[in-house]
């Protein structure tokens, strides 16, 4: 149940990967200019964690690996939450508040895959 989100939300950005980008372009620069080697494009930056989210989430859902793979989508749901749901940065407070529990979901999830990666 847990890798479900995973691989119809990479699927989708998979299919559409610019407006992911979009939101997660200030992320993705300031990763770039940190980490070397990291893909400075946030389209190919986007699409690359994308393509984690469907691998580990196929491989969790399967119970291949199960560890390894939860461990992998821990690490990439991190940016994905400071990319798209920087809810502080928002003025208006319907979307503020929509962001926010957008924001905490994914926090919810990342303890959930915690629990699996290291259980």
């Amino acid at each position: 149940m847990l890798a479900g989100i995973f691989i119809a939300g990479g699927m989708d950005v998979l299919a559409s990967p610019e407006p992911r980008a979009q939101m997660a372009k200030p992320v993705v620069d300031k990763i770039a200019a940190t980490v070397p080697g990291a893909p400075a494009d946030a389209v190919t930056a986007v699409s690359l964690n994308a393509l984690v989210h469907v691998g580990a989430g196929g491989l969790l859902a399967a119970g291949i690996f199960p560890r390894v793979a939860a461990l992998a989508l821990a690490g990439s749901i991190v940016p994905t939450t400071f990319g798209g749901h920087r809810f502080w940065e928002i003025e208006d407070p319907v979307k503020r508040a929509q962001q926010r529990t957008q924001f905490l979901k994914n926090t919810a999830i990342l303890g959930g895959l915690l629990i699996t990666a290291l259980d």
